[in-house]
């Protein structure tokens, strides 16, 4: 994460709040031949000191999870390139901003009768952002199609025992340099970038959140 504490002003409960909006994110772990990624949905519980997810049985993380093991979920959002150009100032360099949340903690196996329940969660946590559609539910399977498909994947779950946040917006910006980059970030390169020139334009700890 980066280092300057301009970027870094975001309070625990903004990250899991970042963290349990996008769901989303990349599992790592170190496995015996090197790091090993996942790239997974999770839900993230109630109090924020924890999330479930789940892999195909296949995936090469789960031969290392015959004991719990450290691991690092990232959470990425918005980001985009930031061209000199735009700050209408001398002397600039190009950057690249973004919004990124780490996870650290302990990943664990969890029984398979835990699947179940973690999937119908996981489904209703995305289903409900769609309303008014009607939520997809398994019942709508035919119950040996989801069978056959749960025996494809392993329930984890992840004890978090660290969450750090950069929100990189170009905070060590003055105002009006900051602002003149936010009205130009959109028509860059990068992801979500209208979400990014919003942030820009009004960082977060501006707002008091």
């Amino acid at each position: 994460m980066h280092p300057n504490p301009s970027f870094r002003g975001q309070s625990l409960a903004q990250n899991l709040a970042f963290a349990r909006a996008r769901s989303f994110g990349v599992l790592t772990l170190g496995g015996p031949d090197g790091p090993l990624a996942a790239h997974i949905p999770f839900v993230l519980n109630e109090v924020g000191d924890g999330f479930e997810a789940h892999l195909v049985r296949s995936n090469p993380i789960l031969r290392v999870l015959d004991a719990a093991q450290p691991a690092l979920m990232v959470v990425s959002g918005p980001d985009g390139y930031v061209s000199p150009d735009w700050y209408d100032v001398p002397d600039q360099v190009p950057t690249w901003n973004y919004i990124a949340v780490h996870l650290r903690g302990t990943l664990r196996r969890l029984p398979q009768t835990d699947l179940e329940p973690h999937s119908r969660a996981l489904s209703a946590q995305f289903e409900a952002r769609l309303a008014p559609k009607p939520a997809w539910t398994q019942d709508k399977m035919q119950a040996e199609t989801l069978a056959k498909m749960q025996r494809m994947i392993v329930p984890v779950a992840f004890d978090i025992r660290e969450v750090t946040g950069t929100w990189k917006l170009n905070q060590n910006k003055p105002d009006a340099v900051r602002q003149a980059a936010s009205a130009q970030v959109a028509t860059g390169m990068g992801q979500e970038l209208a979400q990014l020139a919003a942030l820009m334009a009004s960082p977060p700890e501006d707002q008091g959140t």
